[in-house]
């Protein structure tokens, strides 16, 4: 996945509470057996007036042109703002991966359902909590001002407001490490591709009937 270390982005205000993971990326888009082509049908119910299905060519959808994501000032952003309890109900990994291939770096918001959060992390998006203080008063100033741009610091767990005024935020340690390498489970076991492989090596010398068995 992709490297996190400073961020700037448009950010785009998803006001709703309790925005559960079947409003991100609805049921009938989990056929697929890809990790791939979910960004078009990202809060879908909400975004698109018709009725969606896998497969569909987003350019033949009538866009809900009331949906947050389809006026034209938050075209591009690459920061979600939301409100509490974001990411709740099932545990579905196709959630992330939506919002991840929409074009979503970072989420912003009180609170997040633990499943979701720790999914986004796997998948190289950072989810922050702020309090919902600096979160009411980050909704009132993306409303104020079009174009409004976040400047995230995830080396110095700070987001940077357009005036200079920085939020700190908490990360734990291993999940900082994880997005400032660029790290998913499968990248953090190939760091040791060399002890693997000489462990297989030793392995088959000592056992080398292995090799047929494993080669049949």
């Amino acid at each position: 996945m992709d490297k996190f270390t400073l961020h700037q982005g448009l950010v785009a205000p998803m006001d709703r509470e309790n925005v559960d993971t079947d409003a991100i990326i609805p049921k009938q888009f989990l056929k697929s057996i890809k990790r791939s082509g979910f960004g078009p049908n990202l809060f879908d119910e909400w975004r698109y007036l018709d009725a969606g299905e896998p497969g569909q060519d987003p350019a033949s959808r009538r866009p809900n042109p009331d949906f947050v994501l389809n006026q034209a000032r938050y075209a591009g952003a690459s920061v979600l703002l939301a409100r509490a309890n974001f990411g709740c109900g099932s545990s579905r990994e196709h959630a992330p991966w939506a919002l991840e291939q929409y074009g979503f770096r970072a989420l912003i918001a009180p609170s997040f359902a633990d499943i979701f959060f720790n999914n986004c992390f796997k998948n190289g998006i950072l989810p922050i909590v702020l309090p919902e203080s600096q979160v009411a008063r980050l909704f009132d100033e993306v409303h104020a001002f079009p174009g409004y741009q976040l400047s995230i610091d995830l080396p110095r767990q700070v987001v940077v407001k357009p005036d200079g005024t920085e939020l700190p935020f908490e990360v734990q340690a291993f999940r900082k490490f994880c997005l400032l390498g660029g790290f998913d489970d499968i990248g953090l076991t190939l760091r040791h591709a060399d002890k693997i492989k000489a462990f297989e090596a030793e392995r088959l010398a000592a056992k080398p009937w292995l090799k047929h068995q494993l080669s049949a």
